[in-house]
């Protein structure tokens, strides 16, 4: 393995959760390399002249230290000009470990970062669409030394909802109840996250979606008896109706994976959502898709009865599907 001495990482990206478990392994390969070495931690934007220069200068108690240094969009003018400087000519003694949060501010230091042969970049982006986070799951319990299937993983992900740091937590969970190489399914999955709020959300949005309101109605009452944020269930019903005007809308001859990609949603919900949009024209699709809104208003704006407003959208909605 390569010494992190004498090299700098730097991590990228608007994930933060990703960011954090990135540097904080980096940090342990280095107290790994060098037990004994200092490791200083500090913010990019509190740094004055010439402060980078003592912080990546040899420690007085140690052969090897390491800097690491948050928030460098943040950085100043003249600390950039510091900070390119050490890296033109860094010492073999310091690792040092930059993050950026992700977005433009300070591109031009990124850009000029990226062009030196002793950085090396890690990007941490936070997944955009529901089948995104499916396979990041898929990804994450594959470097646990378990396998995921599809369909598993999006259930996991409707369970627990799109938190990183939870999705994490419960897949090292399923994982460490297995053996090596084991298969995670769906029953295995519902057995340890069946009973989440967030899979009620999506229950009820398919089951509203669907024209089974008394389903949907009950499932509506059981949310509110079991404390469920209302705004987990106008959100679901959202995203369900946005998934069907996209796909509504999507360009002829397109296979299911190409579909998904097109959607934001996992291949193996394609064969249902065409089922659904049978019973929906977009006049209908619209008028519920503002119906949600109107409601998600009122759950967010402090409705005097939030069931209500649930339970009205629920029957909205459902009026809107074509008989």
């Amino acid at each position: 393995m390569a010494s992190a001495f004498g090299k700098i990482l730097l991590i990228t990206g608007n994930a933060e959760f990703l960011a954090e478990r990135t540097r904080a392994k980096a940090v342990k390969v280095v107290t790994s390399e060098q037990p004994d070495c200092e490791v200083a931690t500090t913010t990019a934007s509190g740094l004055q002249p010439g402060e980078l220069a003592g912080l990546t200068s040899p420690s007085l108690f140690s052969d090897a230290s390491a800097l690491v240094l948050t928030e460098l969009q943040d950085l100043p003018d003249v600390a950039q000009a510091e900070l390119l400087a050490y890296v033109a000519a860094p010492s073999p003694d310091i690792a040092v470990v930059l993050v950026h949060s992700g977005g433009q501010k300070g591109k031009g230091l990124l850009d000029k970062l990226r062009k030196a042969a002793v950085v090396s970049e890690v990007k941490v982006e936070q997944p955009k669409y529901e089948r995104d986070y499916a396979r990041w799951v898929f990804t994450e319990v594959r470097e646990l030394g378990a396998r995921i299937d599809e369909q598993a993983a999006a259930y996991l992900v409707a369970a627990v909802g799109q938190d990183l740091r939870a999705l994490a937590g419960a897949a090292d969970q399923l994982v460490a109840n297995l053996e090596q190489g084991a298969h995670i399914s769906t029953s295995l999955v519902q057995q340890y996250f069946g009973g989440r709020a967030d899979v009620r959300g999506y229950e009820i949005a398919d089951a509203t979606i669907d024209g089974r309101i008394d389903v949907a109605l009950e499932q509506a009452r059981w949310a509110e008896s079991a404390k469920v944020a209302p705004v987990l269930i106008t959100t679901a019903l959202a995203t369900g109706l946005r998934s069907l005007a996209k796909l509504s809308g999507a360009p002829d001859g397109l296979r299911d994976n190409e579909l998904a990609a097109h959607i934001g949603a996992p291949p193996f919900k394609i064969r249902a959502m065409r089922q659904q949009l049978r019973s929906w024209d977009a006049a209908g699709l619209a008028a519920a898709i503002s119906a949600v809104a109107q409601a998600d208003l009122d759950v967010k704006g402090g409705a005097a009865d939030p069931a209500f407003a649930v339970e009205r959208m629920v029957l909205a909605v459902a009026a809107r599907r074509r008989r």
